[in-house]
């Protein structure tokens, strides 16, 4: 529209005239149809009759040519300079956006939405942005070499490395994933514990043991990694699991934490009067969870209370930490769910005893719940098993006055601990790791036999590391061992997440390690190894919330074999939750926006998901 409009006014868009803001005067507007109107006849009026208006006019009319032609020229210059598909900044902006798909979770055909492309369009016009199948197909496999070759180059100078492996099944597609996640310690890096996916392999066919081994084994093959650098291979309890390791000829640990469960599930249904109030529970947390009015009103009544609105949680027959949460979250709504039933119907009720016994319940089950936590940590090791069992068999053990009631129960405990965890003080892989973590050291096994059989095991292994890094390269630091030790320093100590009920567990730790502490005497050796070990072991525990790998990266000048073997038992994990983890990642992945993924595709994206952080140290 002109800017001479500005100083003029139509009554319909038909008129013949119009009319002069300034002075109202009726101006032809120069033809007998709207097909032949134009402005000369305005444009005159100003020029004669409103000299200052028409000087405005006549400068806006200048601007907006300017800016007309502007506008020409950037768009032709946009249109004449588009990036190329292979330019260095197309390039740059494809590999962000494939970054963004693999770390957001989106779906490939996000690049084909119109809300993004529409994004993308109006923050750089120049970029053509590529369909799903480039993305599919060039980039996304770019990446993930890139990031392939990465953590090939991190494992190239690893000589241990320990796995964890599991087999996971989609719920809205036909496909089985079998994973494999390294674990290591990075001498480089100051005793970094690090952890990388090398696979999530779609699985077809039967799980039988020996298809599951001869998969592994092509994994190692393609990642250059050889039989002899693996330390261990921590694996669920099933029986195809363990047969898969044996015809592997590798060393293999089930998961500590499904054993632990298995523990529990032993105890809890042990005893009658236990199962009957934990079903009543979880029928009431079945009630709310059903109903989206019962749930309501059940807020309604929390906030009457001043309580926090919190919503009941269900348990898992598979999980029974979800048990521990369940009656946990009963327990704190007792006082809304009484006020509920009062003027509501529920499935069942609640009796006072049964409430009584909920509370004894928990009390036993949080040091289960706290080592649970603490084992399924990134950082947790197979030297955590020896330890965490030898205080949960004394916890069990003490007889207590809030016993009346469970105490079929916490026999079963007990006697699951000692039936499941029967040898586990004579496995080296347990006990020669438990004796290099400062925090244990050897303070928490039981028996004289199996105290004296895990320091042999330790000098073997010792021994062995010396020739293998004499016959690698010249061991770095001192020979001998400092008269004056340099001290780990110490992390700050982080306050107990729980109340009172899980005092215990540290209480008993700390008592364990008090006795041998009284009992220790110093003793001397001969050879450089014993030396290393003796002097190691003599020295004072560090506490259980410092970290083993901050004090090996310390102290590994002191003690450069012993350090060395640490590295290789400390990156074993004791439980295989890592590759649980990863499972969650899939089920995230291969969702029912991308149920059409091929394996080969979804395998990209988990590895990716899990590993890209790795290079670009997130």
């Amino acid at each position: 529209m002109s800017a001479v409009w500005q100083y003029f006014t139509v009554d319909f868009p038909t008129s013949k005239t119009a009319k002069c803001n300034i002075c109202k005067e009726a101006i032809s507007r120069g033809g007998t149809n709207v097909a032949n109107f134009n402005t000369s006849n305005l444009i005159k009026h100003l020029k004669t009759r409103h000299t200052k208006e028409h000087d405005e006019f006549t400068k806006a009319k200048g601007k907006k040519k300017d800016e007309l032609q502007q506008q020409t020229l950037e768009t032709a210059f946009q249109r004449r300079d588009k990036f190329t598909k292979d330019s260095q900044k197309a390039t740059k902006i494809t590999d962000k956006i494939v970054e963004f798909i693999v770390l957001d979770d989106q779906p490939l055909s996000v690049v084909e939405n119109v809300g993004f492309r529409r994004l993308m369009e109006h923050l750089e016009p120049r970029y053509c942005l590529p369909g799903r199948k480039y993305i599919s197909e060039t980039a996304l496999p770019k990446l993930y070499e890139t990031v392939r070759e990465h953590i090939l180059c991190m494992l190239k100078d690893v000589h241990a490395i320990s796995f964890t492996t599991d087999i996971w099944s989609s719920d809205v597609c036909p496909m089985s994933l079998l994973s494999l996640t390294s674990h290591w310690v990075d001498r480089e890096s100051t005793f970094t514990p690090r952890s990388a996916v090398l696979h999530a392999n779609e699985f077809r066919g039967s799980h039988t043991g020996t298809s599951i081994a001869e998969a592994i084994e092509e994994m190692l093959v393609k990642w250059k990694i050889p039989k002899s650098n693996v330390h261990v291979v921590l694996r669920d309890n099933a029986s195809n699991m363990k047969k898969a390791m044996d015809e592997m000829d590798v060393a293999s640990l089930g998961c500590f934490a499904h054993t632990l469960q298995l523990v529990v599930h032993e105890g809890l249904l042990s005893q009658r009067s236990v199962s009957d109030a934990l079903a009543n529970g979880r029928k009431i947390v079945g009630h709310f969870k059903h109903s989206p009015l019962a749930t309501t009103r059940l807020e309604e009544i929390q906030k009457d209370l001043q309580m926090p609105t919190k919503r009941l949680h269900q348990d898992v027959a598979t999980r029974w930490n979800s048990t521990y949460y369940m009656v946990e979250s009963l327990l704190e709504q007792k006082r809304s769910i009484s006020a509920y039933g009062a003027d509501h119907d529920l499935p069942v009720t609640l009796t006072s005893y049964q409430w009584a016994l909920l509370e004894k319940i928990i009390i036993v089950l949080a040091p289960f719940e706290e080592l649970t936590r603490q084992i399924s940590s990134s950082t947790s090791s197979a030297a955590e098993v020896i330890p965490s069992v030898t205080v949960l068999k004394r916890l069990l053990a003490r007889e207590n006055e809030g016993d009346t009631g469970i105490k079929t129960m916490k026999t079963t405990l007990l006697e699951a601990v000692q039936k499941r965890f029967k040898t586990i003080e004579n496995e080296p892989l347990y006990a020669v790791a438990t004796l290099l973590d400062p925090r244990f050291k050897d303070r928490y096994f039981t028996g004289a036999d199996s105290n004296k059989n895990a320091k042999d095991a330790l000098t073997q292994e010792v021994e062995k590391m010396e020739a293998a890094l004499l016959s690698r390269t010249t061991p770095k630091g001192a020979e001998t061992v400092p008269e004056n030790p340099h001290k780990a320093p110490r992390l700050e100590a982080q306050p107990d997440s729980s109340s009172s009920r899980k005092s215990s567990l540290k209480g008993l730790f700390e008592e364990i390690l008090q006795e041998h502490d009284e009992e220790r005497g110093a003793s001397s050796t001969s050879t450089q190894v014993q030396n290393q070990i003796q002097t190691y072991l003599t020295e004072q525990t560090v506490p259980r919330s410092d970290s083993p790998f901050q004090y090996w990266g310390v102290n590994q000048i002191r003690f450069p074999t012993l350090a060395a073997t640490a590295a290789k038992f400390l990156c074993a994990p004791c439980t295989s939750v890592d590759s649980e983890r990863l499972f969650s990642v899939a089920s995230n992945i291969i969702d029912a926006r991308r149920n059409r993924l091929g394996g080969e595709r979804a395998e990209m994206l988990i590895f990716l998901k899990k590993n890209l952080p790795l290079l670009l140290k997130l």
